[in-house]
């Protein structure tokens, strides 16, 4: 029985391993971008990205709005995952698999609520003072 990792990642050291790190993580969002919900919050998110520069009043305010865009972003990207490792379990149905799913929705669900309730606050501020 060998003890070598399965994962050559784990072996790698210093900016050899920022380095592939840094290529998974490219791969991923090119994953993400073939999930449609994915690339149409991506799509807003390149959109707004500029007005929030407009409807911040402060550095404070605008890395807020940008931070909940890339936060649904992240969120999005993570319910991926999870429906991507229940899909490779296997496709038949299964109460836990579909719990696991919903949970990850709703998580998606819940950010896009914060990120949308944060951008009219900030729009009702800006239009009202």
């Amino acid at each position: 029985m060998t003890n070598a990792p399965v994962n050559p990642q784990k072996l790698r050291k210093g900016l050899s391993r920022i380095w592939h790190a840094a290529g998974y993580s490219l791969a991923g969002l090119r994953a993400g971008w073939h999930e449609t919900a994915f690339r149409q919050e991506a799509v807003a998110s390149i959109v707004l990205f500029p007005v929030a520069f407009w409807l911040g009043q402060s550095w404070l305010e605008i890395a807020f709005l940008i931070a909940c865009l890339v936060l649904v972003m992240v969120v999005e990207l993570l319910n991926t995952a999870v429906e991507s490792a229940i899909d490779r379990v296997g496709p038949e149905w299964h109460d836990l698999s579909k719990r696991a799913k919903d949970i990850g929705s709703a998580a998606v669900l819940l950010c896009l609520l914060l990120c949308s309730g944060v951008w009219l606050t900030a729009l009702f501020q800006r239009l009202t003072t």
